[in-house]
């Protein structure tokens, strides 16, 4: 499988909690990227948190649709994202939609590690075309 790596910046939008309850706070963020590297081009995201009362603690669910190009290939897709915290053990799945890849990468189909060294955020697109 072709292996896409860069870095890219990212913006958050946090909106107001829309629910806080018995130690749970619920909150809807509007996420915005741009990608260098191997893959070019911006995102738009909405997330959706949960947080706990308890430190290290909380969830979120995403879809993000990415529009430029993996490795000089144009289009767009779309990324799901399922991230969870548990007392700061931090699991993420980052996967491409199946069939949203339009332009040159349609058929793309894969996974993503998102990663944040000291703010420096990276990425690895682990991906293959039909």
């Amino acid at each position: 499988m072709p292996i896409a790596r860069g870095t890219f910046e990212v913006n958050m939008e946090p909106g107001p909690p829309f629910l806080e309850q018995d130690g749970v706070t619920l909150n809807r963020n509007a996420v915005r990227k741009e990608f260098s590297g191997d893959m070019a081009g911006t995102s738009e995201a909405q997330m959706l948190a949960a947080f706990t009362g308890t430190p290290g603690s909380a969830g979120y669910v995403a879809i993000e649709h990415f529009t430029g190009s993996v490795d000089g290939k144009p289009g767009s897709f779309v990324l799901q994202h399922n991230g969870v915290m548990n007392k700061g053990d931090a699991q993420l799945t980052v996967t491409i939609v199946p069939d949203s890849g339009t332009g040159e990468l349609a058929g793309i189909s894969g996974t993503m590690e998102l990663n944040n060294d000291e703010g420096q955020h990276s990425y690895v697109l682990d991906y293959e075309q039909a």
